[in-house]
């Protein structure tokens, strides 16, 4: 069985959802390749090319890679599939962007955030928000599979696979990169912080939000909030943990002023020490939790932040 793992980069770094992928893909069995497709990655090539497990890695540098759009990923990926009988890419915004074009061009089904490998054709998946877990199978010859990273390990870096660079993808084509707007900040990126302080409805406003972000701050963490706190204008919605957000797995989790619904517990709940602080003795949050406070967070967040 040969596997083809799509990287996750910026065109300059190779990001850890590459390596958690190929975890995912080395449990299937077979033999795994890396696709580095971007704009002046030489030196992600580098990088995958020491993930542990890893074949070879093939290379696409072309300027219509360089944001991997829908069509120019399709052009790449689909003839390539001739050779493989499984393609990976995390389940992240860039990869679910054109991984559905891929398993329609094959005539295949797509299985979306896998969190578990039964076998190369059987795998784990969250349903009802995160409130079920479902096993699949697939009946296709080819599999499309997308990995919730959030859910594995890592792989090494112990490899020395080979690189070869493969044709450029054939145009023109109907879309093309315009601009982005990115948000900076100097904490770390929430889907790879190993701390994360998320607040919620709970904490009241905008200004108060403060509090959150300075404990952040204290603890060298991202920044992340509940649905309904990025709905009433507390913070942006890049902040936002949860079903329709962000899926995190940090190894500390704090959930202050967050009520618990199933849809903020979806994004969150892989952590490895979840700790709440909500003044309602009954909030779902509770139930998740492995260190629960109730209190006022006005109060007990100024002294867990003077005790750190």
């Amino acid at each position: 069985m040969a596997i083809l793992v799509v990287a996750e980069h910026d065109n300059e770094t190779l990001k850890d959802a590459t390596h958690k992928t190929v975890t995912a893909a080395a449990a299937m069995g077979g033999d795994i390749d890396i696709l580095v497709a971007g704009k002046g990655v030489k030196d992600v090539m580098a990088q995958a090319a020491k993930i542990a497990g890893v074949r070879h890695v093939l290379a696409v540098d072309h300027e219509s890679l360089r944001r991997q759009l829908a069509e120019s990923m399709q052009e790449v990926i689909v003839p390539l599939m001739s050779e493989y009988d499984a393609v990976l890419a995390p389940d992240t915004t860039t990869h679910k962007n054109y991984m559905p074009r891929v398993a329609a061009m094959l005539d295949v089904m797509q299985i979306s955030s896998i969190t578990g490998v039964v076998d190369a054709k059987t795998f784990v998946r969250p349903i009802y928000a995160g409130n079920a877990m479902a096993t699949v199978k697939s009946g296709d010859a080819k599999q499309v599979v997308t990995v919730r990273t959030t859910a594995f390990d890592a792989a090494g870096e112990t490899g020395s696979a080979d690189a070869k660079t493969l044709a450029d993808p054939s145009g023109p084509f109907k879309s093309e990169y315009v601009g982005e707007e990115l948000s900076e900040s100097d904490r770390p990126e929430l889907t790879a912080a190993k701390i994360v302080v998320s607040g919620g409805r709970g904490v009241g406003s905008a200004e108060n939000f403060a509090i959150i972000e300075k404990l952040a701050d204290k603890l060298g963490a991202a920044v992340g909030a509940s649905r309904a706190a990025v709905d009433a204008g507390y913070v942006p919605n890049d902040y936002q943990v949860g079903q329709t957000g962000k899926a995190v797995a940090p190894e500390l989790y704090m959930a202050i002023g967050i009520s618990g619904a199933i849809q903020h517990l979806a994004g969150m709940k892989d952590s490895k020490v979840i700790v709440a602080i909500n003044k309602d003795e009954e909030a779902p949050i509770f139930q998740v939790a492995d260190y629960g406070l109730v209190a006022d967070l006005f109060k007990a967040v100024p002294e867990l932040e003077a005790a750190l």
